[in-house]
């Protein structure tokens, strides 16, 4: 789905209502920033938030997620069009999270492989400190990748209220996790609790 032309025509359609962004937000219970981040295009509403804010702006899911108006003798193909492209979002979250985890596994192995070789060969010191810093970046940058390709992965799911986000990165990076699950603060409710992790927006 193109987040900038769906983002275009929520701006489009609010005005059309003389709604400002606040107003907008007040409506649907949330921050006008993060109507601001729709209308830039940053990112999708929540699933929880698409009936109420097709409501508000008097149009359907399908034109919502399209980024247009649509006429009835288009509204089949466009919604087979949108479900495809859901299904694409759910692919590439599945390869993007295959991706973090090798490449954490990668940064892992080459690092520790370099301190093996270290602590195994006679060198002199400044070599083997260098190779331990090179080591160190190996598997920070490893480490990075895979937080990077795992954070473009879908949303989390929060267990009180239901409503899906996308954590900070501070936030993601601090939060104990597994491979489905990772304790974070809903902004919505303001709930801490360990979120379930959602491949589609």
């Amino acid at each position: 789905m193109d987040q900038v032309k769906i983002g275009k025509f929520i701006a489009e359609e609010r005005k059309k209502k003389s709604l400002t962004q606040r107003e907008l937000a007040d409506k649907l219970s949330i921050s006008d920033k993060t109507v601001s981040k729709w209308e830039t295009g940053k990112g999708l509403p929540e699933v929880s938030l698409m009936m109420p804010l097709c409501e508000i702006l008097s149009v359907s899911v399908n034109e919502l997620l399209s980024g247009e108006r649509i006429h009835d003798s288009e509204y089949k193909e466009k919604a087979e069009m949108i479900l495809v492209d859901l299904m694409k979002e759910k692919e590439e979250s599945k390869k993007n999270i295959l991706l973090s985890i090798i490449s954490a596994f990668i940064g892992v192995l080459g690092g520790c492989t370099i301190i093996a070789l270290v602590g195994n060969f006679e060198m002199q010191t400044w070599l083997r400190v260098l190779l331990v810093v090179i080591a160190i970046i190996v598997m920070a940058g490893g480490i990075f990748i895979a937080a990077a390709l795992d954070m473009k992965s879908g949303t989390y799911e929060c267990r009180k209220c239901g409503k899906r986000f996308v954590p900070s990165a501070g936030a993601y990076i601090a939060g104990p996790h597994s491979l489905t699950t990772r304790y974070l603060k809903c902004p919505h409710c303001g709930e801490k609790s360990f979120c379930k992790r959602r491949l589609t927006h």
